[in-house]
């Protein structure tokens, strides 16, 4: 699809867009996720993606990646044919108190109460671009990020021109002490090098590319200087031992979290 001229802003706009997303949805009847679409390709939303598109960041949506408790991530393409993944937080995600409590204590956003829902999933997205932006400077394996609009997140595609790459907990690994290590590696650089620690790390949130962890799900990792940090540091490096001690590979949580910290 051509995108219009952004400075019409008419009902035209959203026609277009609603037409290419009605579009879409047609020739997903089978996903289990259609109840959510009409929170998630709401007018808001959708006058965000035309922006997107008019920008030429996005040119179609091709199908849902997941559908998660915060929102939904689609791969899409650009005008070029280039995929990229397109994370849209839901402003009324049952998740609100959760979100709270990764973002109070953080100075990037200081001042940010807990009373205002969308105001908090704005910044939640806003959050998550910083973090990926600083994990991806200091050299950890996230999703590159492309751009954002309010509650859109445009980032990297990981995966290939079939599937999106599967998540740690439904791959078999040829070398898991390899992989644990790269994850335990990536845990410090994020703590070292971006002072940030992930704060939800697990089998859940590692997707595997040609036998490589890409590390998401970064909108809840904090500062290391947060009151909770250290909490949160100790639960990711507890997470990432517990699941490969299936895998039979012996990971030290305590020698892990010394060096981890270590001045």
């Amino acid at each position: 699809m051509s995108p219009l001229p952004y400075d019409k802003k008419s009902q035209d706009a959203e026609t277009a867009i609603e037409r290419v997303v009605d579009s879409w949805k047609m020739r997903r009847k089978d996903d289990d996720d259609r109840k959510s679409y009409d929170e998630v390709f709401n007018k808001q939303n959708l006058m965000r993606i035309y922006k997107l598109m008019s920008d030429g960041v996005l040119d179609v949506f091709d199908f849902t990646i997941s559908t998660g408790k915060e929102g939904n991530v689609f791969r899409a393409s650009t005008v070029k044919g280039e995929h990229v993944a397109v994370k849209i937080f839901r402003t009324s995600t049952a998740t609100f108190g959760d979100m709270y409590k990764y973002v109070a204590g953080d100075p990037r956003f200081f001042g940010v109460g807990g009373g205002n829902r969308k105001r908090l999933i704005m910044v939640w997205a806003e959050k998550e671009f910083m973090n990926l932006e600083a994990l991806h400077r200091v050299g950890v394996r996230v999703p590159k990020p492309i751009a954002r609009n309010q509650n859109i997140i445009v980032m990297e595609y990981i995966g290939d021109a079939t599937e999106p790459a599967r998540q740690l907990r439904n791959v078999q690994l040829e070398d898991p002490g390899k992989v644990a290590r790269q994850i335990l590696d990536y845990v410090s650089l994020a703590y070292r090098k971006a002072s940030l620690v992930h704060s939800d790390l697990s089998e859940f949130n590692v997707l595997v590319l040609d036998g490589e962890p890409v590390i998401i799900d970064v909108g809840q990792a904090v500062l290391k200087d947060h009151p909770n940090a250290q909490e949160w540091l100790r639960r990711d490096v507890t997470n990432i031992a517990r699941y490969f001690r299936r895998k039979d590979v012996k990971i030290d949580v305590e020698a892990e979290l010394k060096e981890i910290t270590r001045p």
